[in-house]
């Protein structure tokens, strides 16, 4: 019988619907072994609030229990749907604590409930907090990643992240698209198993530029690299105009899409999968899945939110750490 991975779940904003997310989740999964980060007492409240018994032991290194707690206590009292920036630095310390596992190998990957950037920024007083991906990269002296997300049967990577639109074609270099089309090449095959990957290349302009009558950037620098990384033996398909890459027919030629920006990718992908999409950081040396919605103030609390999210995140993860072995 293989030994089940074991996942360090962190459960974000306490103001948000990660901690009761955590609970609702906490019966369901029988893939992993599952530790909760988190606020013991929080955590207890949130699972009334679900409908679940929080009588999960205490984390132990090596414990055989499905579900268990590692507690890291709240800085200040939290009430749900209110953000306070006295808790930020212990949404920080969840995910310092989570990383530091997953590189020891004491967890075989990290997922993570949603956060609140802004408040976290209001707690922390710099440096800036750009979000999960970025704290991830930083924390594991990673120089790029990628952000990718799945679900709806889509595989979406992203060449840039959070930017303003204006910044996106500076960002958009040799240097940077042939390392991001390198990552998402090679965790294709390590984490995800597929041998010889296809990747579909969307354009950045309108109808992939138009023969430069739209933009250069496809002549300049996107047609150069995937020249060069095709002569390598990877299986580059375009740069393909974004308004008719995301067909079936289109789609069934490919493994997976590299976006050139967030909002290109993105809104195809929530459209087919909003709810039980999965985010997923490439490039790192551990693996971390992610929900692919926010901390849903409105809803903590309140036992309405919905896990499908965070249970597909779960399943990824651990299908993820197998490939690894």
């Amino acid at each position: 019988m293989h030994r089940l991975p074991v996942l360090a779940l962190t459960t974000g904003e306490p103001a948000g619907v990660g901690p009761e997310l955590a609970a609702a989740i906490s019966g369901q999964c029988g893939k992993a072994r599952l530790v909760l980060l988190g606020d013991r007492a929080l955590l207890a409240e949130r699972a009334a609030a679900v409908g679940v018994d929080a009588d999960w032991p205490d984390y132990r290194a090596g414990d055989q229990a499905p579900v268990s707690v590692l507690h890291l206590p709240l800085a200040a009292p939290c009430v749900a749907g209110t953000l306070d920036p006295a808790n930020a630095r212990y949404v920080l310390d969840l995910l310092d604590r989570a990383i530091d596992g997953a590189q020891a190998g004491e967890f075989d990957a990290i997922v993570t409930a949603p956060l609140h950037k802004g408040v976290i920024n209001d707690g922390i007083g710099g440096p800036f907090f750009y979000g999960h991906t970025e704290y991830l990269a930083e924390r594991t002296g990673t120089e790029q990643v990628v952000m990718m997300l799945a679900g709806g049967g889509l595989r979406v990577a992203l060449a840039t992240t959070h930017l303003p639109l204006k910044d996106v074609p500076a960002a958009i270099t040799f240097e940077s698209l042939s390392k991001a089309l390198r990552i998402l090449h090679a965790d294709l095959q390590t984490k995800f198993g597929l041998a010889r990957p296809r990747i579909l290349v969307a354009g950045l302009n309108p109808h992939a530029g138009e023969s430069g009558h739209l933009g250069r950037e496809e002549i300049d620098v996107i047609i150069p690299v995937l020249d060069a990384l095709r002569a390598e033996g990877m299986t580059l398909i375009g740069p393909l105009p974004a308004d008719t890459l995301f067909n079936r027919k289109q789609l069934d030629q490919g493994d997976a899409v590299l976006a050139m920006y967030h909002d290109q990718g993105l809104p195809v992908l929530k459209f087919a999968s909003f709810g039980e999409g999965i985010n997923i950081t490439l490039g790192l040396p551990v693996i971390r899945t992610s929900v692919d919605h926010g901390t849903a103030l409105d809803l903590a609390g309140s036992g309405r939110a919905d896990p499908g999210s965070l249970a597909a995140a779960i399943d990824l993860a651990a299908e993820l750490s197998r490939h690894r072995g």
